[in-house]
């Protein structure tokens, strides 16, 4: 679906790809700030949003998911447990498997930090029609997928 004819298309490339990076070093300077006035790592802030967005996990899913060594998990959860944001809690189905959950009350301690930020994007996503934020939806999506399959790869090798 590319328009490769187009002569302003490797400069829209680099420009993508400069923007990219930029997001991406935002990014860690935002999560390190709203980590830091949590007490917290940003580690364990990004940790915390994993289990928030998909649930209660086990140590294994925790390290396939964020890309973390299995020992580093354990570690990281034993913080985050001692911090109040966790607890280990026993598989519903299968008793030899535990699994980490975020505590709900500790989450909305942590939430309001986050609010000035979410207010801006909103004003942001109000500039753009909703066919155009699709297209970014797809773009993000599509370059969260292929990130994370490059730390996979990178992890395994």
């Amino acid at each position: 679906m590319s328009d490769e004819t187009d002569p302003r298309r490797e400069a829209v490339l680099a420009e993508l790809n400069r923007t990219g990076r930029e997001t991406s070093a935002a990014t860690v300077v935002f999560h390190e700030a709203a980590a830091a006035k949590q007490g917290l790592s940003a580690t364990e802030t990004k940790t915390l949003d994993l289990l928030m967005r998909r649930g209660p996990l086990t140590a294994k899913e925790l390290s396939e998911q964020s890309g973390l060594a299995p020992a580093s998990v354990t570690g990281l959860v034993d913080r985050l447990e001692r911090k109040g944001c966790v607890r280990r809690v026993k598989h519903p189905t299968d008793k030899r498997r535990v699994l980490v959950e975020a505590l709900p009350e500790r989450l909305a301690e942590i939430q309001p930090v986050f609010d000035d930020w979410a207010r801006e994007v909103a004003e942001l996503c109000d500039e753009f029609t909703t066919a155009e934020l699709e297209t970014v939806i797809r773009f993000l999506q599509g370059s969260n997928a292929r990130q994370l399959r490059a730390a996979t790869r990178l992890s395994e090798s």
